[in-house]
Parts: C-alpha cells; structure tokens; sequence
C-alpha cells in the first residue's frame, strides 16, 4: 500500500483530514491559545521551573527522600503563580483539548485497523463518554 507519495489516496484522505481539522473555528482558537503562550519568553520559563521542580519532587519522592517544607512551599508558589495567569490557563486548557482530538482520531484509525473495515460511531465510542470513566 503505497502511503510516501503525494499522489496516493492514503496521503490525499489525511491532508483531507488534516484540513477538516484544522478548518474548524474551536481548532485555530485553540492554536491561537498555544502561540499565546509559546510567545511569551516568561511564562515558558516559569513552566519549565514548574515541571522541573516537580520532576525532583517525584524523584525524591519515588527513592524515599523526605521532601522538605520549604520545597513542597517553592513548588506551591510556582504553581499557584502559573494557574493564575489566564495565558497559562488558555494554553494547559488547550493542551488538554487538543490531546483530546488527538485521542479521538487514535481511536478511529486503530479501530479501522483493528476491523479492518471502516468504523461506526458506536464501534469506537462504547457507550462511555471516554473522559469520566462514569458509564
């Protein structure tokens, strides 16, 4: 199945795809949130403090190290700080909805592999919502 030229139907169907995605208003307003926070130096900067921190907390964590007050205050103010900023919120709450999608077309396409047919609707969505775990 020839899927590397810019001619085969495979290829033709996913830029298809991608357009579809990419044409719908909540898509760019999602990207507009990313660029929001990939243009601002500082923010980028406090979220790789934040995530770093974090990672050294879960290290220490994970080898039995006792993590100390002023630690747990550092990564508290960090966070809080971050959350704050409705730029930081745009941008996480984009993340979010854009992995989303990203799972949803997953679901598609490995259920077309896994039927070897086109899926329904119902073959992919199980009567759950996918996201609460509440059915």
């Amino acid at each position: 199945m020839e899927t590397k030229t810019k001619e085969s139907p495979i290829t033709q169907r996913t830029l298809d795809l991608c357009q579809a995605i990419v044409d719908q208003s909540d898509f760019q307003a999602l990207k507009q949130k990313i660029d929001d926070f990939m243009n601002n130096e500082l923010l980028k900067f406090d979220y790789q403090q934040l995530n770093g921190l974090g990672d050294l907390l879960r290290m220490k964590q994970g080898q039995g190290l006792e993590l100390k007050p002023e630690e747990i205050a550092q990564f508290e103010t960090l966070r809080e700080k971050f959350m704050n900023d409705p730029v930081a919120q745009g941008f996480l709450d984009a993340q979010d909805q854009l992995a989303q999608l990203h799972e949803t077309v997953s679901r598609f396409l490995n259920k077309t592999f896994e039927l070897g047919r086109r899926p329904e609707y119902e073959d992919v969505h199980d009567g759950s919502c996918g996201n609460c775990n509440c059915h």
